[in-house]
Order: structure tokens, then C-alpha cells, then sequence
């Protein structure tokens, strides 16, 4: 049975080389398969911060018994996130590279710590907390 740690942490991975493609082209000034790839990675997120918010912390939260603590954190940076990715699109739309790519860094500096924090305390907690719940949930996230 899959775990919540390797599922999610995997789709880090699939969403971080989403980000790394559309830098790449808005670097080399491809507009078009640049905001492609930018609008892909912003929907690979979007899904990524939703099973989060709809189904894995909803159920840790309702074990635990409170909403305080780590899940209210990750919701705080998904917020961060999400008004990067609003001032990405506009970017994109002016087809501005120096604030794309500036929002970009300061994107990646986020992401890897929330990452961090996510796959080396949150999931492994929710792993050993939900037990094989946690894993029928991972096993629906990657049918998903």
C-alpha cells in the first residue's frame, strides 16, 4: 500500500519539473510553450494544494482533534503560492522574463522549504498518525 510521504513527495517532484520547464522557455524567450508550461505547472499545484486541503489535512486534523499546528502553516503558504502564481500569469501576459523570472526565484525558495517541511515532518506524521487510512487516501491520490 502506497504511503501519503512517497505519493505527495513524488508529486513534488512531478510539479517541480513542470516549474523548471517553464522557466527554462521563458528564459530562452519562448512566450507561448513558456505560458503553456507556466499554466500547467500553476494546475499541477492547484490539484497538488487541493488533495492537500480537501482530503489530507481535513482527515489529520480530525485525528488530532484541532486545526492548529502544521496544516494551518501549509495553508498560509499555499496562499503565499497562490498570489505568486497571480503575479506569474500577469508576467506572462505582459511577457515581462524580469519579473517572471524574479517572482520565479522567490517562488522556488518557497516551495523548497515548504517542501521541506512538508516530506520530513507533515507527511511522515500523517503517514504514522493515519495509518492505513493515510494509505487508502495515497492509493486514491495516485488513481486520481
Amino acid at each position: 500500500m502506497p504511503a501519503i510521504s512517497t505519493t505527495m513527495s513524488a508529486d513534488h517532484r512531478r510539479c517541480d519539473e513542470i516549474f523548471s520547464a517553464a522557466e527554462a522557455l521563458v528564459s530562452a524567450g519562448d512566450w507561448s510553450a513558456g505560458g503553456d508550461r507556466f499554466i500547467a505547472f500553476r494546475d499541477a499545484m492547484l490539484n497538488h494544494f487541493s488533495m492537500e486541503e480537501e482530503k489530507l489535512f481535513p482527515a489529520f486534523e480530525q485525528h488530532l482533534g484541532h486545526t492548529m499546528g502544521p496544516t494551518q502553516v501549509m495553508r498560509m503558504e499555499h496562499n503565499q503560492m497562490k498570489q505568486l502564481f497571480s503575479e506569474m500569469q500577469q508576467a506572462v501576459k505582459a511577457r515581462d522574463d524580469a519579473q517572471y523570472l524574479g517572482l520565479s526565484e522567490t517562488l522556488m525558495m518557497i516551495m523548497q522549504q515548504h517542501n521541506m517541511k512538508e516530506e520530513q515532518m507533515l507527511y511522515p506524521m500523517m503517514d504514522q498518525t493515519l495509518g492505513q487510512k493515510g494509505g487508502e487516501m495515497a492509493r486514491q491520490i495516485e488513481a486520481h
